[in-house]
């Protein structure tokens, strides 16, 4: 059978330009976004673990936690109001996606973000002051919109301001604003955990007002992208931002694939309705995939509920908070590895090692938890142990983030031509959404239900994830955006998608590999 690998007749265009200090810092900026993003991922699993946070909107789990005679160490917390604590954000997003792809189109890339960073910012406040939990819901539900339109706008962003030679490097960037989001997180629960009078979690929930402040005020000052300008109607203006972020006059060649691309946009009247057209198969179910599979790595498991999954399995409070942090600082690391990589050695190579390593570390953990808890949830990991699983989930941690961590939002956000690009780029924030929603939700009773065998339910995912990369997603690497149609011509399987007049510049070739 095929493979997924393939050659295209003729290299990419190179344009002519190279990587300009204007376009470094907008990138930088603009991936402020995902620190919105990554903050809240990281700050949930830290409060719902604080006993003050227990006892004042959770009190059943709290009493349940420190029963004595309640052995089952997997049911513990479980709670499907706790864990909508966790997801409702999920939930918002995933509505707000959908309203964030018009507005993106309609009124650009840098009103979307300032926008998310505003409505975030009134999120973290309601969190901050909440008295209950109606006012912890609301709070989160607003901490969604703002995160659905972040979303949505700052990879779309990213991907349109890089060179394509940096394209991956510069769009990692929004991974990397997640992962330090996730780490200050934990630090700072850590840190609050501390506090003496147990209002450290108010602190925690309320800092999220810092990374909404820096995207907000942010965007102010960012230029919208050449794309976007043309998008609306304003040719030459795109023309002089183009010159200006890719620090030459002699953008002819570029500006005119961005026009031709444009034009063609504009005669399509429903992104959405025409998105379903068979032309655009290999973009719908990549753009629909890829987020699914992302979020069913179960990394969120990792990320939303580290310190909850720590002191379930026998760590004490500082440690599962500290565990957490470790966890956070090797998701840093493995990103910059990612930065390097990712437009180094192409998305393929990172995806099917980083699925590979993940299988190995996530089979090794289930057995790891059987061993020492079996099927009833009694038992105690000793230190030896601990400092295994805590290693395992840390390689794992590393495998996600030099792989489906950035890749999962790289990908999507540059296979799209223009005139799907908004309703593609939503449809991949929204099946994320959707879909870190349901592990939000249900983990914790996952957890309770599947025991140690949810880690291999994780596993068998990652195993059919790695096998679909390996024979459907083609190499991206280098390629401009407006060429990506010759890329898709020239897959195995795709290729009979895509028609002739859709290729810009020469005609690819397909040919298959064994």
């Amino acid at each position: 059978m095929a493979g997924g690998s393939f050659a295209v007749q003729g290299p990419a265009r190179n344009y002519e330009g190279g990587v300009t200090a204007f376009v470094v810092i907008t990138c930088f900026v603009a991936a402020f976004g995902g620190l919105i993003f990554g903050y809240d991922i990281g700050i949930s699993g830290g409060v719902t673990s604080m006993d003050s946070f227990l006892k004042k909107f959770f009190p059943t789990v709290y009493k349940k936690e420190t029963e004595k005679h309640n052995e089952n160490m997997y049911c513990k917390f479980e709670s499907h109001l706790l864990q909508l604590f966790t997801s409702s954000l999920y939930l918002a997003a995933l509505v707000a996606s959908f309203f964030a792809s018009t507005v993106t189109r309609l009124f650009g890339r840098k009103k979307s973000m300032f926008f998310g960073g505003f409505v975030f910012l009134i999120g973290a406040i309601l969190n901050g002051a909440a008295v209950n939990v109606s006012m912890l819901i609301i709070g989160r539900l607003l901490l969604g919109v703002g995160v659905g339109f972040a979303n949505q706008s700052v990879p779309v962003y990213l991907s349109e301001m890089a060179p394509a030679k940096i394209r991956g490097a510069l769009n990692i960037g929004f991974q990397m604003a997640i992962t330090i989001g996730i780490l200050a997180a934990n630090l700072i629960n850590y840190r609050t955990s501390k506090i003496e009078g147990g209002w450290g979690w108010r602190l925690s929930l309320a800092l999220a007002a810092v990374p909404a402040i820096m995207i907000g005020v942010g965007s102010l000052f960012l230029p919208d992208t050449p794309n976007s300008i043309l998008e609306r109607g304003h040719p030459e203006k795109a023309r002089e931002m183009l010159k200006k972020i890719r620090g030459t006059n002699n953008v002819d060649e570029e500006f005119q694939d961005l026009f031709e691309a444009s034009e063609a946009a504009k005669r399509v009247e429903h992104p959405w309705r025409n998105i379903l057209q068979p032309q655009y198969r290999p973009q719908l179910v990549i753009c629909s995939l890829i987020p699914f599979f992302q979020q069913i790595t179960g990394i969120n498991v990792i990320m939303f509920y580290a310190p909850v999954l720590f002191k379930t399995l026998g760590f004490g409070d500082d440690a599962s908070l500290m565990s957490a942090v470790i966890t956070g600082l090797v998701n840093v690391a493995a990103t910059v590895v990612s930065i390097y990589c990712a437009d180094k050695f192409g998305r393929r190579v990172l995806f099917l090692q980083g699925g590979t390593q993940m299988i190995i570390c996530q089979i090794a953990v289930g057995v790891m938890i059987a061993i020492n808890f079996g099927t009833d949830g009694v038992g105690k990991l000793s230190g030896p142990s601990a400092n295994v699983v805590l290693f395992l989930i840390c390689v794992y941690v590393a495998a996600f983030a030099w792989s489906w961590g950035p890749l999962g939002w790289l990908v999507p956000s540059e296979i799209c031509p223009l005139e799907i690009r908004s309703a593609g780029q939503a449809i991949n924030v929204s099946v994320n959404m959707f879909f870190t929603f349901v592990i939000g939700q249900f983990f914790l009773s996952m957890l309770c239900h599947m025991k140690f065998g949810l880690f291999l339910f994780f596993a068998g995912w990652v195993i059919i994830m790695t096998i679909f990369i390996f024979f459907f997603l083609p190499e991206t690497r280098n390629v401009p955006i407006e060429e990506m149609n010759r890329v898709w011509k020239a897959h195995w399987y795709w290729g009979k998608y895509i028609p002739d007049d859709a290729v810009i510049g020469s005609q690819p070739s397909k040919q298959q590999s064994a």
